[in-house]
This record gives structure tokens, sequence and C-alpha cells, in this order.
């Protein structure tokens, strides 16, 4: 079973980001990634990374973010 929090402030990215928890996004109710980890954030930009070449930019006004922990 796995808890989800939803990432809101540059505090919570910031976390994430240090603690490599998995991320999941979600734009118009739909996941559009799942199970990378962030690796830049700014105001308007949220990088993903779930491979070698696997590099996904993300909309921070646009989408969700939420982090994965596993139990």
């Amino acid at each position: 079973m796995a808890l989800y929090r939803r990432l809101v402030s540059d505090e919570d990215f910031t976390e994430a980001m240090e603690r490599q928890f998995r991320l999941r996004v979600y734009k118009d109710d739909h996941i559009v990634d799942s199970g990378g980890i962030i690796i830049r954030f700014d105001d308007a930009l949220v990088v993903s990374q779930s491979g070698v070449s696997e590099v996904t930019y993300h909309d921070r006004a646009a989408c969700e973010f939420f982090e994965i922990r596993r139990r």
C-alpha cells in the first residue's frame, strides 16, 4: 500500500527532491507521469526523471503533483 501526499509549496518540492520520493503527476484529472523523481523545479516548471534518458518537463500551474511513499 502506498501513501500519497500532494506537493504544493517550494518546501514540499524540495523535500521530495532531496529524499528522492517517487512522483505522480496529474493533468486534467489524468495521470501523465508516474514513478520518476524530481531533479529540478522552479516557479513555472518541474523536471522529473524516471530513467537514464527519460526526462519530463511539467508545467507547475497546469499539473498536480503527488509524492508516493511506500509503507
